[in-house]
């Protein structure tokens, strides 16, 4: 969600305004000319032209390769797992439970980036620059805000729907019947539509060279900046991290015996369930916490943009692309009924298609 920080003064990786972008394509390739100290790429322009258009970033092979592998596995993977995921649940009468509503609707927004932000990022990086034009940068930085904002505000919506099963057992099938459970996705996905429609009033979707990507700009407004990590990253994550600790903290005393009362509320499966969504929760936690950290380091301090390291605002940023591709792949691994499913469904395409 957030982009890197902006490298002032003599650094040619600024951010790019899309609506430059025709005049960049339109430009004549250039020779390779020195920008300090290092190769610069075609079409840079100087340093010292703040807000230039169109300024290119340049890569090392590896480096591209690299980056190119790395996205082309989570696409692959995003739309492979992802598919499963949401099939297994509408198939599996087990797995058919009020609160998988919101695993479906996390499917469909880890789907969403790669059907189509990804793949343009993909071309950007075989082409060293954005070719899609100013419109597909602006929907492309759209949905990715609304990929990862509905990816946290639904595991916000997992977390909330264990908690109330696992410590108020008594209240939960009021509280999550099916057309409440229907209510409260609708409304998640409308507060991620709101929470992503101030961008476009601010103009801060803008292509960045270092990531290849139409993405939002943290350096537009640092207030802006340090309000989208509070309230579309560490609220959030808070609320989570509330939850799932008081559910450890029960389960910890139903083991101990500390409340043989509850013995009953968690069941074997129950408690595999809820690692496996612990887990989810964990592992989008690590791969968006180094690219927020960073956003909200530089908002509250511009000067400690200059002491960040391209590669690692480049390196979490892929990261948090990444963890698109998980979370079908945990379900897998940790939920016999996802894994009893995904091995039917494999089996009659593969029946199919012979």
């Amino acid at each position: 969600m957030l982009n890197g920080p902006t490298f002032r003064g003599h650094d040619p990786m600024r951010l790019v305004d899309p609506r430059h972008l025709p005049q960049l394509m339109s430009l004549e390739d250039h020779e390779p000319t020195m920008v300090e100290g290092t190769l610069g790429p075609r079409n840079t322009t100087p340093a010292g032209d703040e807000g230039a258009p169109g300024q290119q970033h340049q890569s090392f092979p590896w480096v591209v390769t690299l980056l190119a592998g790395v996205l082309i596995t989570t696409i692959v993977v995003d739309v492979i797992g992802n598919l499963l995921v949401i099939v297994s649940v509408f198939r599996n009468r087990k797995l058919r439970k009020a609160g998988n509503a919101f695993v479906v609707s996390l499917a469909l927004a880890d789907l969403v980036v790669a059907i189509y932000p990804y793949p343009l990022v993909l071309t950007a990086i075989f082409h060293d620059g954005w070719i899609a034009g100013y419109i597909h940068c602006q929907i492309s930085g759209f949905l990715m805000g609304l990929s990862v904002i509905g990816s946290i505000f639904n595991i916000t919506g997992i977390a909330i729907n264990r908690y109330c099963y696992i410590c108020h057992s008594l209240k939960y099938d009021k509280l999550f019947s099916n057309s409440n459970t229907m209510c409260y996705v609708v409304l998640v996905w409308a507060l991620t539509i709101l929470a992503i429609v101030p961008n476009w009033f601010v103009e801060s979707l803008q292509y960045d060279p270092r990531v290849y990507s139409c993405t939002f700009a943290q350096s537009v407004s640092s207030l802006y900046t340090i309000t989208v990590v509070v309230v579309h990253f560490i609220l959030p994550i808070g609320i989570v991290t509330y939850c799932y600790l008081r559910i450890w903290i029960l389960v910890i005393q139903v083991r101990r015996r500390v409340k043989p009362d509850s013995r009953s509320k968690i069941k074997p499966h129950d408690l595999r369930n809820f690692l496996t969504m612990f887990v989810v929760f964990v592992l989008f936690a690590v791969c968006w916490a180094p690219l927020n950290l960073i956003g909200l380091a530089v908002a509250l301090d511009s000067r400690l943009s200059r002491a960040i390291p391209e590669w690692l605002f480049t390196a979490s940023y892929f990261m948090a692309y990444f963890n698109s591709c998980l979370n079908a792949v945990v379900y897998g691994v940790l939920n016999h009924n996802f894994r009893k499913e995904y091995k039917r469904i494999v089996l009659i395409i593969f029946k199919f298609h012979c």
